[in-house]
């Protein structure tokens, strides 16, 4: 294989796998593609009116974006789309910008996936998947868990058939209160059953077949499929009773077409105020699509490429834009399906694309008295199952200042909005982590008897001497550590007055930034002022190139040792010769144990 042909399936990962594509496979990625087809329908219908636009849109997001992702995705099982965060953030972003319902709103959300898609993409071009690590686990699941609490309030309105409206869960419920008056019955009888129903289809319907003698996979997959036997009868009632003429809230005319391509309109007055909606979806979107990825990824012990991933969100997006979409990413639950059907390539997305397209060319005249109620119920189903209180229990419990941070996300979010949930979850993985590290472990330490081993002298019985201190540092030194170590180092010394030597021993020591050298050089100086030697030991690699490209050996008082114990077996052989006889020690007291054990036998 040629450099260039390797290059071009770094970028087309298509180009790996369809060169093996067979018969078999294609059956697989067909039946996957089914399922998902059945139970993408409802979800991007429902996400759709989630995202205040038509519900055509929904479909029309769920069919080029599904094709760019099969040309671009390393992922064999992931399933791109309209997703319940996404969509709540672009109506919160698009909601800034124009009125729903208008043209300009349509071409706003449009405009969002284009610029979505371009800064995924850039992403990708420069290799900043890193970037998705600055957003901690406790966060990012505090975020989606008020995003979910927010989504199931907003799809209220719905259940009970009145208006309602509001930026976060406290406008949201008291908008409610005040219009329950205007509570419609019908509305909520529809909105009422159709949620029991699907929550029962999600834990009881699949032991129900199994009980009757269905194979639990079929039973599983079928179970899938609750939210279109929901769509089904609801139209079927609603149609049937002409309940719309008793105000219950209907989906009407929805266009029955191919999506339209289009170019959006690139008003650099529209661009400034999406922008940074724009990056917040994608980076969301993208935490959430590798999450995803890489659990399915993991259990077939398949490799996903974080960049690459990067990038064929990018280009699932700007697909979605082109052709009149909003923005996508991958979904859990529809992945998880996609997966446990049996899917072997991202082939079964583009089979999923051309069955949404089918639908959406010849089934949408069967949706016009499909209930928003239901369509309510079908989200307020699906996002439950992202709230996770139990997280949070664990998470304090765990750690308390991960388990503030998820908290003040979750309130804050709360109160003021996904989009403020967004930023202070941002602004909270970047604190914690300076935080936790401008505050390292640090240890001093002293040899194991009869070993070569080195612990925290508050933890464990090991031998140490007056003459040398050694201090272990369990972290990086950068700018906002670096203030800190010349402090405990000061410290130490002044604690112990015949102290000779000093050892930094360095074993998690990956990178010294320029600050860091600049306090290893300040205590050299203050060191030798004092009579200690300084000494570093267990450099990493890396980290010692660095420091020969500077002049902090050269004006080292002491050694770089490769191993603690070359250190001490310099600096203080009595400790070593202390170790080796405490070691015999213990070995003859051990045979005498021995010895009396047997003889008491």
């Amino acid at each position: 294989m040629t450099i260039r042909q390797s290059r071009r399936r770094e970028w087309l990962p298509i180009l790996s796998w369809a060169r093996t594509y067979r018969g078999e496979t294609f059956v697989s990625d067909a039946l996957a593609a089914l399922i998902v087809t059945i139970m993408l329908i409802p979800q991007s219908l429902a996400y759709a009116m989630l995202a205040g636009l038509p519900p055509e849109v929904g479909l029309y997001a769920s069919i080029l974006p599904l094709v760019a992702y099969a040309v671009f995705g390393t992922s064999r099982t992931l399933a791109v789309g309209p997703v319940a965060v996404v969509s709540l953030l672009t109506a919160a972003a698009v909601g800034q910008v124009a009125e729903q319902g208008t043209a300009e709103y349509l071409s706003a959300a449009v405009l969002l996936a284009v610029l979505s898609g371009g800064i995924l993409l850039l992403m990708g071009l420069f290799r900043l998947g890193f970037l998705a690590n600055f957003l901690s686990h406790p966060v990012i699941s505090g975020f989606i868990t008020a995003s979910g609490l927010i989504i199931a309030a907003s799809q209220l309105k719905h259940i009970f058939g009145i208006d309602a409206h509001g930026e976060n869960l406290f406008l949201l419920v008291s908008s409610l209160v005040r219009h329950i008056g205007d509570l419609n019955v019908p509305t909520l009888i529809i909105g009422a059953c159709a949620t029991l129903f699907l929550f029962w289809v999600r834990k009881g319907l699949a032991p129900l077949l199994t009980a009757i003698g269905l194979p639990a996979k079929p039973a599983s997959m079928i179970a899938k499929a609750g939210p279109v036997l929901a769509i089904a009868v609801t139209v079927a009632v609603t149609s049937l009773l002409r309940l719309d003429q008793q105000g219950v809230a209907i989906v009407g005319e929805v266009d029955g077409s191919l999506p339209p391509l289009s170019i959006p309109s690139f008003d650099l007055g529209l661009i400034e105020a999406l922008f940074v909606p724009a990056l917040l979806i994608s980076i969301i979107g993208f935490v959430e699509s590798i999450s995803v990825a890489q659990t399915l990824a993991a259990k077939r012990r398949q490799r996903i490429d974080p960049d690459q991933e990067l990038i064929a969100l990018g280009a699932s997006n700007l697909a979605a834009g082109f052709s009149s979409g909003f923005p996508v990413t991958g979904g859990f639950a529809r992945s998880a399906v996609n997966f446990d059907a049996g899917a072997e390539t991202p082939a079964a997305g583009a089979f999923t694309a051309i069955g949404i397209a089918i639908a959406a060319l010849f089934l949408t005249p069967l949706l016009t008295y499909l209930p928003k109620a239901t369509l309510a119920a079908t989200i307020i189903v699906a996002v439950l199952s992202l709230v996770n209180f139990r997280s949070v229990v664990e998470t304090v419990r765990y750690s308390k200042s991960d388990g503030l941070a998820m908290i003040a996300t979750i309130l804050v979010t709360l109160g003021f909005g996904v989009e403020a949930g967004v930023v202070t979850g941002v602004a909270l993985s970047l604190l914690l982590f300076l935080l936790k590290t401008s505050r390292p472990h640090m240890a001093v330490v002293g040899l194991v008897p009869g070993t070569e081993h080195f612990r925290n002298i508050d933890r464990h019985q090991v031998l140490t001497g007056d003459k040398v201190i050694t201090l272990r540092v369990d972290e990086s030194l950068y700018f906002a550590n670096a203030r800190g170590l010349e402090d405990t180092v000061y410290d130490l010394v002044a604690a112990n007055p015949k102290a000779e030597h000093f050892v930094l021993m360095c074993p998690a020591v990956n990178t010294i930034d320029a600050s860091a050298l600049e306090s290893l050089e300040a205590i050299n100086a203050r060191l030798k002022d004092a009579g200690v030697t300084f000494h570093l030991s267990e450099v990493k690699g890396p980290v010692m190139d660095r420091l020969k490209r500077s002049h902090f050996l050269d004006d080292l008082t002491g050694k770089v040792f490769l191993s603690q114990y070359d250190a001490l077996r310099a600096l203080d052989p009595e400790i070593i010769s202390q170790s080796a006889v405490d070691a015999l020690c213990d070995r003859v007291e051990q045979q005498r144990e021995k010895e009396v054990t047997t003889h008491v036998r």
